[in-house]
């Protein structure tokens, strides 16, 4: 930063498993105008690691340590577990601080939009992690749409399916309600967003839902099919059962067809201790991975012709949200979008479990 440059952003980050050590601390690290000044957890090992992954950063044990010097940040960043998004985001904007809440960031669509007037009335942003928004196939997805290219789209297949037939524990997989636990609302508020934010609203949601491996109490294998206002149909599968993984997007449309495999390579990338820099590559794929946009024949047996995938870019994420906090740009992920995803879940959730299919 030159001598002209705002002073940086402070931030305060609740939580330091998977979302908090992977994905949030490293990209607010990484992002132009912020800086990781406070990381709390409860646990002592996530603690340890917290100071060895930044050594400049101080490290507590509740978020009420962030409240007690809450003029001294200007973001809370909610990566706990799912069951506490609402009770700390709720405590961070009563204190008067802007807050990023991982998805989903509440356990029923109603919370979201009684956390988003909480925000309104305290006048502070409140934006919910919808990091896929920002992956490369569905950046590429959204420049074909744009451009026209696959004519008037019928049918949008998304899947996000993984082989893991050996339970992990923890409570993700726990089966109690307020754990708010299940790939429905972890996976499927990936592909239910991207689904709303590509083809508009929903009007009727459709859903099987199964708990299929030994021992398991969550959904683990679960199908969703909604149809929007404006007529296309999209087909959502999340699993953790899939022996054969299917393509990552199909999307039909009345002149071509998009068919891509494979996830984006960020999250992996983030795992391994990679980090985003200014000038260097991020989120790349080699060409081998590329779609195929096409009639009449699967891509799989040469038909089609690839398409350039565009880069994965988690890191516009944080630069969105630092610009909203200057009023240089707005809110990349608010929570009256987050709340239109958990209408659709909680709809899917009613379906599977009622074998009905649920009116909007």
């Amino acid at each position: 930063m030159t001598g002209t440059d705002p002073a940086p952003l402070r931030v305060g980050l609740v939580g330091y498993g998977l979302a908090g050590s992977v994905f949030h601390a490293p990209l607010i690290a990484a992002t132009e105008g912020l800086v990781l000044d406070t990381v709390t957890t409860g646990n002592p090992e996530r603690q340890a690691q917290a100071r060895v992954a930044h050594p400049d950063v101080r490290v507590g044990a509740s978020p009420e340590e962030l409240w007690a010097r809450a003029d001294e940040l200007d973001l809370v960043v909610v990566a706990s577990p799912n069951k506490t998004h609402v009770p700390i985001a709720t405590a961070a904007l009563e204190a008067g601080l802007p807050v990023v809440v991982d998805k989903p960031v509440a356990g029923t669509a109603a919370e979201a939009r009684s956390l988003a007037a909480l925000a309104e009335e305290r006048g502070l942003l409140l934006s919910v992690f919808q990091n896929r928004r920002w992956d490369n196939d569905f950046l590429t997805l959204r420049a074909l749409l744009a451009d026209g290219a696959l004519g008037d789209v019928q049918r949008f297949e998304s899947r996000f399916e993984r082989w893991r037939p050996q339970l992990k524990g923890g409570w993700r997989e726990s089966g109690a309600p307020e754990e708010i636990g299940g790939l429905l609302f972890d996976l499927g508020s990936h592909v239910v967003d991207q689904a709303l934010v590509l083809f508009g609203p929903a009007v009727r949601v459709y859903a099987e839902s199964d708990v299929r491996r030994p021992g398991a109490e969550a959904d683990d294998d679960t199908f969703l099919a909604i149809t929007h206002a404006n007529g296309v149909r999209s087909h959502l599968y999340v699993s953790a059962t899939t022996a054969q993984l299917g393509p990552r997007f199909r999307v039909l449309g009345s002149s071509a067809g998009f068919v891509k495999y494979g996830l984006d390579p960020q999250e992996a990338a983030l795992r391994e201790g990679l980090r985003p820099a200014p000038g260097a590559p991020w989120g790349v794929e080699p060409q081998s991975m590329w779609g195929a946009l096409g009639a009449g024949e699967s891509p799989l047996t040469g038909g089609g012709t690839p398409v350039e995938t565009l880069p994965g870019d988690y890191p516009a994420y944080y630069a969105a949200v630092a610009a909203a906090l200057r009023g240089t740009g707005a809110n990349p992920v608010t929570a009256h979008e987050a709340a239109a995803t958990l209408d659709v879940l909680e709809a899917a959730k009613r379906s599977a479990r009622e074998g009905i299919t649920v009116t909007l």
